[in-house]
């Protein structure tokens, strides 16, 4: 990508990457790519807002030397650590021997252990300012969104919010802005991205959210650290951050299982026959093939969830276990879960699934519901009626 600019003075000089296909440790699929974003300002102090994952450094410097030497960079903001955001710094600094970097204390130590560089840094705060000449930025430290070092950049003068990974996407797209994409598109991966990343931190972004509102600070344009910017309308995403942070559900059933034999399994379609029965959209995933980003999206805003086993070693089987340490972590307040398998001479499975999500916040008043061996014509009757049941209870 060619630096482009955004708004007068101000480039986008990031990279976009195509063919990344799992990220955070192959926790996270992105099927559509993402993007590295950095933003440079041309004023009397000329200033870089983040940096780029350290393979795309090259890419980055070639950007910047599109619009100016990178010797004349005087600042250099690091709204968060992480190596996606802040990697390109020890290929950057060489050849921008005056640019001090500024950032939050958590950033100066996290920086510190990831690079040792003997970086000229300066410590910002909560409503510090940095005057540029024209316009003047702006940093409110955003700790635990996602990390404790991160911090946004906001330029009044543009009504311009720099959130670094708040309000992004994993989205590769040639184009830049969100009026330019497919708008399902958009809100699919953004909503991957909450699901998948932010939905532990709901309570942190609510509050922070809160917090700019009552700061009153216009906003034209969200321009995050991956994905496009958001320049149409961004209360469209800052409505949505809201919704989901509230744990706002629709009337939706996600199931997630793993059979070993089959019977777990023919106990699913029943119970998924019963759900649907009530007009209630059911999504069903035998978790061993499928891709856990795509559930975890969905459960997202689903009001409730079904989880399956079979027993094995009177525990349940390992994949729907790894699967449910991950549901632990998102804390589901206030969703309908309950559980469902199969078993041979013990079935221990569906009180282990409930044991992980005990402390999880969800509503556990619906009983789970168990098979010996393989389910017959009687039982996969009270599998459909098992659905049946759970779904009135969503209404």
């Amino acid at each position: 990508m060619a630096a482009i600019k955004i708004l007068p003075d101000i480039y986008s000089v990031g990279a976009v990457d195509w063919n990344v296909r799992n990220f955070h440790g192959h926790t996270y699929t992105t099927k559509r790519g993402s993007s590295y974003n950095a933003y440079l300002i041309i004023d009397e102090k000329i200033t870089l807002v983040d940096t780029v994952y350290g393979p795309f450094s090259l890419e980055l410097i070639d950007n910047i030397r599109q619009v100016i030497p990178l010797e004349k960079i005087d600042y250099i903001i690091a709204n968060h650590v992480e190596p996606d955001h802040s990697g390109a710094l020890p290929a950057l600094m060489p050849l921008c021997p005056k640019a001090k970097i500024f950032g939050t204390a958590k950033c100066k130590e996290g920086l510190y252990k990831h690079y040792y560089g003997n970086w000229d840094f300066q410590v910002v705060k909560t409503a510090d300012k940095l005057k540029l000449g024209r316009r003047t930025l702006t940093f409110i430290e955003a700790p635990m969104i996602h990390w404790p070092d991160s911090m946004f950049t906001y330029c009044r003068d543009d009504a311009l919010l720099m959130p670094n990974d708040a309000f992004g996407q994993h989205f590769a797209a040639s184009e830049r802005f969100d009026n330019e994409v497919n708008q399902c598109s958009l809100m699919e991966e953004a909503e991957s991205y909450y699901a998948n990343i932010l939905w532990p931190l709901s309570q942190v972004i609510l509050k922070k959210i809160e917090e700019l509102q009552k700061m009153n600070i216009p906003i034209k344009m969200i321009a995050p650290s991956h994905g496009v910017i958001w320049r149409d309308d961004p209360s469209k995403i800052i409505n949505s951050y809201i919704s989901w942070a509230k744990g706002e559900s629709k009337i939706k059933v996600v199931m997630a299982y793993e059979t070993m034999w089959g019977a777990t399994a023919k106990m699913a379609e029943h119970i998924a026959e019963g759900i649907s029965s009530n007009q209630i959209d059911v999504k069903v995933y035998n978790i061993a093939e499928s891709d856990r980003t795509e559930v975890i999206t969905q459960m997202l805003t689903a009001r409730g969830f079904l989880f399956g086993s079979s027993t094995h070693d009177n525990d349940m089987l390992p994949n729907i276990a790894a699967f449910l340490e991950i549901v632990k972590g998102l804390k589901p307040k206030g969703r309908k879960i309950s559980f469902f398998g199969s078993y041979g001479w013990a079935g221990g499975a569906l009180k282990e699934m409930g044991e992980m999500l005990k402390d999880s916040g969800g509503d556990f008043t619906t009983p789970g519901f168990s098979v010996k061996y393989v389910p017959d014509k009687a039982e996969l009757a009270e599998c459909f009626e098992f659905g049946n049941k759970f779904a009135r209870l969503l209404k």
